[in-house]
């Protein structure tokens, strides 16, 4: 797999980027979280936390929780963008991860000559705090009126989730760099005859 290619941020929410680290659902899945340490990297990459965080005592549970909870936010995100009701036990699992999700400091900041507030930025300790601040994310999504704009990606090959933000909400791909332009390519040259 490229490097490049290894994580996609397309998803609009960090925890859409998280759900889609399991690629081509499609077809046949390729799971971009393969070992423990990936996870970390994951974490780290999105931002969520510091470079040197500790190796978990038990890492293959780690792993396991990690894809649990991805596959209970995509189920649960899923089904709510479908205006159904979420099952209760991803709830359940995604209220749990959040949990564990650090609580930021309110700042405060002066902006345009008044006082606003600030960034409040937290920043993970661990690999369950950093799954704490995906799955807090993924409260906020379920709670949001942007889980009526969460599509997949119209690729026969893709099915990576994004927020469609386009102004008429009509956006059918999760990139047209990645998948929008190829399947134009596609159904040009099978239109022209392969020329």
């Amino acid at each position: 797999m490229a490097v490049q290619d290894e994580w996609l941020w397309y998803g609009g929410r960090v925890c859409l980027d998280y759900v889609n680290t399991l690629r081509d659902r499609w077809k046949e899945p390729r799971d971009t979280l393969r070992e423990p340490d990936d996870v970390l990297r994951w974490l780290h990459t999105a931002g969520l936390t510091g470079e040197s965080i500790p190796t978990p005592a038990r890492p293959e549970a780690v792993l396991t929780s990690a894809r649990r909870l991805r596959e209970a936010i995509d189920r649960a995100v899923m089904a709510a963008a479908d205006s159904d009701l979420p099952d209760t036990a991803d709830l359940s699992l995604i209220n749990s991860a959040a949990m564990a999700a650090p609580r930021p400091a309110p700042q405060v900041a002066i902006v345009g000559g008044r006082l606003a507030p600030g960034n409040r930025k937290a920043g993970a300790e661990d690999a369950a705090a950093g799954l704490g601040l995906v799955a807090h994310d993924a409260v906020e999504l379920l709670l949001s009126n942007e889980i009526r704009w969460v599509r997949v990606c119209g690729a026969d090959r893709c099915a990576l989730r994004f927020i469609d933000r386009s102004p008429a909400h009509n956006r059918r791909w999760c990139s047209m760099a990645r998948c929008g332009n190829r399947t134009k390519v596609r159904s040009h040259q099978l239109r022209h005859g392969g020329q």
